[in-house]
């Protein structure tokens, strides 16, 4: 079979009549080239037969003869022409099994040939008989894998009891009884339940997005923190080394001045000493010659005229004392003490500033209140009451202890709030764990869950140490409570005077921590007053 020559253009294979590819080619005797359809047509409206291209005129019509040679590259040339028109195969696209060479792009899959054909190599089944029987489904990939490896048919069905993909024929053998669904509609499920997990998945990063972010934000507070507790410490010691310097500089002039005035004096008493015994001197010198005269007329004559001896201090008075440094370091040490004080003030001042951006607003919750106490509407007072209250027998009440815990409890992180114990002569306020015993009456110690500052007429104790009372700077009006969970630290502060009054540090936290209050007994007038939970105020 001619071959057509693939450096031709379609100028060699075009009707001059329709500009377009040879269909059915015919010769005219002048040897020129036209279609049969086309050439017949441009005759059929002329009154003279020739040839549109030479015009040369003939006398009859012409029989014309169809061009076998030309037809035959007419026919490759366009299937050619058909095949570079038709796009190569690309990414995520399914390529033809038939094709040679550089692989066009398959437009069907037979699932009875499991071949995929681009359009040129698809003719046949589109033009044979028997092919056109078969099953032309639209292009897959790896047809094989597609197919059933027992029955040899494809997998269009899905067995939701074995979650598997299988043909018609396995439904009525090994997945008779099975229930099994279109490939289509356990897509549809299986993509909804897709679509869920990538929901939950984006939603598992964008929380551990927030994670690292908040990460990253503890680790910028932390060495915001660490940077203003280092300025904080720079400040106070400086202050207390310069005054330790100023401390020492007028310890050792005042030492000094005491000793140089000592010396002053000392020298003073020496040069008069030292004149008395020049003058005794001379006065021995005139004694001494008229102590050894025999003569008596002669002694008594010199002796009338010897002079008046100066006179002399009674030296067994006057001593020299060494001064006294008694008292001085003392003095220099309650200066320095002074000065330590008033810079403790400070820091504690805004330590107390630092822990109250901690705040947590917290209620009281009447479920835990001990049958004796009276809360406010608001859950922010409680006080002891005259009578027991008939309450319903709830496991969180206290029932031996006046208690009441808050309806809020805490597990990590820190928090803080304060309550005002303002004419209160007796209270119990701290945090407590979740588990304790509310039915008995137990020491508020942290092995039995509570970490409590106590008060009462022996004055202010933490109740781990009740032998250690701790200092009152005044009037204690209101408490303010730290707690950092997962350091194990919980700190109590005099809010109105802004002082640290006492810190618990290393202690075990292993579950949930409640705010904790004790109003303790009325008593006959005394002690009437209720703790309240105040709104912190940060304006000091």
């Amino acid at each position: 079979m001619a071959s057509a020559n693939t450096s031709w253009s379609e100028e060699n294979f075009s009707c001059s009549i329709c500009l377009d590819v040879f269909s059915s080619p015919v010769s005219t005797p002048c040897g020129h080239n036209f279609c049969r359809t086309c050439v017949t047509k441009y005759w059929d409206e002329q009154v003279k037969y020739k040839c549109p291209v030479c015009n040369k005129i003939f006398n009859i019509r012409p029989d014309l003869q169809v061009n076998t040679f030309l037809s035959e590259l007419a026919a490759q040339f366009r299937l050619s022409v058909r095949v570079k028109e038709q796009p190569c195969v690309g990414p995520a696209e399914v390529p033809c099994d038939v094709c040679t060479g550089t692989q066009l792009k398959a437009v069907k899959s037979c699932l009875e040939c499991f071949i995929s054909f681009c359009q040129t190599h698809l003719e046949p089944h589109q033009r044979v008989a028997v092919l056109k029987k078969h099953r032309l489904v639209e292009p897959m990939d790896r047809l094989e894998d597609r197919m059933c490896k027992k029955h040899n048919r494809l997998l269009e069905l899905f067995c939701q009891t074995e979650q598997a993909c299988v043909c018609q024929f396995c439904t009525e053998t090994d997945h008779k009884s099975h229930p099994v669904v279109p490939l289509k509609e356990e897509y549809e499920v299986k993509t909804a339940q897709l679509g869920k997990i990538e929901a939950e998945v984006q939603q598992m990063i964008q929380e551990r997005q927030k994670n690292i972010q908040e990460i990253k934000d503890t680790v910028k507070r932390s060495k915001a923190d660490a940077d203003r507790e280092i300025a904080d410490g720079v400040q106070v010691l400086t202050a207390l080394m310069r005054c330790i310097e100023k401390c020492q500089n007028d310890l050792n002039q005042m030492v000094k001045e005491r000793l140089k005035s000592t010396e002053k004096q000392a020298e003073g008493l020496i040069k008069e000493l030292e004149q008395e015994i020049e003058d005794l001197t001379n006065r021995s010198s005139e004694v001494k010659p008229l102590s050894h005269t025999k003569d008596h007329l002669h002694f008594l004559q010199a002796f009338r005229s010897l002079k008046t001896p100066p006179p002399t201090r009674a030296w067994t008075t006057v001593e020299v004392r060494p001064p006294s440094y008694v008292g001085i370091l003392r003095r220099s040490l309650d200066q320095l003490e002074e000065t330590l004080n008033m810079e403790m003030k400070k820091l504690h001042g805004a330590e107390l500033k630092r822990v109250q951006q901690y705040e947590v607003d917290v209620t009281l919750d009447p479920d835990t209140a001990h049958p004796q106490l009276i809360l406010s509407e608001d859950g922010k007072q409680v006080h002891h009451g005259d009578e027991e209250k008939e309450l319903p027998d709830n496991p969180k009440r206290f029932t031996k202890c006046i208690y009441v815990l808050t309806r809020q409890s805490f597990s990590s992180g820190r928090f803080y709030f304060e309550v005002q114990v303002k004419d209160k002569t007796e209270w119990y306020l701290g945090v407590a764990r979740e588990s304790i015993d509310r039915k008995v009456g137990i020491i508020e110690t942290p092995e039995n869950g509570y970490w409590t500052l106590c008060y009462d007429e022996g004055g202010l104790v933490y109740n781990d140490n009740r032998d250690v009372r701790l200092p009152l700077s005044a009037e204690l009006q209101k408490v303010g409570v730290f707690v950092d969970y997962d350091e194990g630290l919980v700190s109590f502060y005099d809010v109105e005077a802004r002082v640290h009054i006492y810190s618990a540090t290393g202690c075990s936290f292993t579950e949930p921590l409640y705010p904790s209050l004790c109003p303790c007994l009325y008593q006959e007038g005394t002690n009437s007053a209720p703790l309240i939970i105040s709104p912190v105020n940060q304006t000091h």
